[in-house]
């Protein structure tokens, strides 16, 4: 039990460091690709956008990583961490600690104490800052932790550690129905695959008779090029519109919300509920069947089409929630937005000098040139991807029990009130 476990100081059993300062001046040596912290996420990492800096030879010991290194956040989220578990090599700037346990500490095992104490706020003494706050080095090593026996350890991290497999391959099926929507989209859509078969006396692939009916033979010159003729040239405002309702936190006092927040979006779980009374600012409502699009820092495209919507939905003014309209649909709209030529237009549109503060106006994304297609081949569109829509609601309705499981699990494993035949028994009753 958790009484029989010492309690000790972290950096007596792990050898850590910071990475690299930035400092494009002063660097030298050969470029190399770096995490920073925006590529860091609770439990994996985000490999898409990585920038690089030079390394010098005598710098490779201190600033790569290797295979089960654990890497936190000094701020930004301070705490927020993942276990490397790519190639050797790979570097770290100086926003992100470098944690190597030694013998006798689990990596695993701390990190999911590291998830445990976010979660209950109990890293927070420990950070310095009053309005952007750090966790340095210094308080890592002075973090009091419980040591369960090394075997304890390897069997509860083994527990919870299945739970998140699950997830983790629940979220790459995701992806890859994901992709399979965005592929047909660019046919559709951008590339114009279904026209150009016509244009060429051939059937367009993949489609019933009935749909490729729908589209033109032949295209015409506009101002954005060549489009489909009979097509048009709008604004992004002609295929969906912005919902600016505010919601007082004084007049949700009582009232369960569904909250969409960033951290939130960011691990890919279910919008957290929370009492009204909780809330301490100002929200905006979700309408049914919006799409989520956070204006904050657009060279992370952080897009969300909510599965179910009641009427409670609220969420952080940094996301604009885009209902479509008369003549699109909402996966339509999130396709769209989820695009890399809409995503890379919005890019251009930002304000602010560092990436931590680019932001986007709405209106200007609003009045963005853009095509605007038959309403008839949207529906078409939405009927063809409706079963991948389908299995990825149910998807992310399973991964929200699993997190929910782990998250209840996790502090009474920590802390020793349950014991490891119970949990398994438990996650074998929602698993069956």
């Amino acid at each position: 039990m958790s009484s029989e476990w010492p309690i000790v100081r972290l950096g007596d059993y792990v050898d850590a460091c910071l990475g690299k300062m930035l400092d494009a001046k002063k660097n030298k040596g050969v470029p190399q690709p770096y995490l920073g912290n925006s590529n860091v996420r609770w439990g994996r990492f985000d490999l898409d956008d990585l920038a690089e800096m030079r390394f010098e030879e005598h710098e490779e010991e201190r600033y790569s990583l290797r295979p089960g290194d654990l890497i936190v956040c000094e701020g930004g989220e301070p705490g927020r961490c993942a276990i490397w578990d790519g190639e050797p090599g790979m570097k770290i700037q100086k926003a992100l600690h470098r944690i190597r346990p030694k013998h006798g500490l689990d990596n695993y095992y701390l990190y999911y104490w590291f998830l445990h104490s976010s979660k209950l706020g109990l890293l927070e003494p420990f950070f310095t800052g009053t309005t952007i706050k750090h966790l340095t080095g210094r308080a890592i090593a002075e973090l009091q932790i419980p040591l369960p026996p090394p075997s304890i350890q390897t069997v509860m991290t083994a527990v919870l550690r299945s739970l998140d497999d699950r997830i983790t391959l629940l979220r790459e099926t995701n992806q890859t129905l994901e992709s399979i929507a965005q592929a047909l989209f660019k046919s559709w859509f951008v590339d114009f695959d279904p026209v150009r078969a016509k244009s060429e006396g051939r059937v367009p692939e993949g489609m019933d008779e009935a749909t490729a009916a729908l589209f033109p033979d032949s295209f015409e010159m506009s101002e954005l090029g060549e489009i489909p003729r009979g097509w048009r040239i709008g604004n992004v405002k002609d295929l969906m519109y912005l919902n600016k309702e505010l919601v007082n936190p004084l007049t949700m006092a009582t009232s369960e919300f569904q909250h969409f927040s960033l951290p939130a979006f960011d691990q890919g779980q279910m919008p957290v509920l929370e009492l009204g009374g909780e809330i301490k600012s100002n929200k905006i409502r979700i309408p049914v069947g919006a799409v989520l699009l956070s204006k904050l820092n657009p060279h992370i495209p952080r897009v969300w089409l909510p599965s179910e919507i009641g009427e409670n939905a609220v969420c952080s003014t940094e996301f604009l929630p885009l209902s479509p309209s008369s003549s699109t649909t909402s996966t339509f709209v999130y396709c769209l937005l989820r695009s890399n030529e809409l995503s890379t237009a919005i890019c251009q549109l930002v304000t602010g000098t560092s990436n931590s503060h680019q932001r986007v106006k709405p209106q200007a994304i609003l009045d963005l040139v853009h095509i605007i297609p038959p309403s008839e081949v949207v529906a078409a569109f939405d009927k063809a991807i409706a079963v991948l829509f389908d299995k990825l609601r149910i998807s992310r309705v399973q991964i929200g029990s699993l997190t929910s499981m782990r998250d209840s699990l996790l502090p009474r494993l920590i802390s020793g009130q349950l014991r490891l035949p119970d949990a398994e028994a438990e996650i074998e009753a929602l698993t069956a």
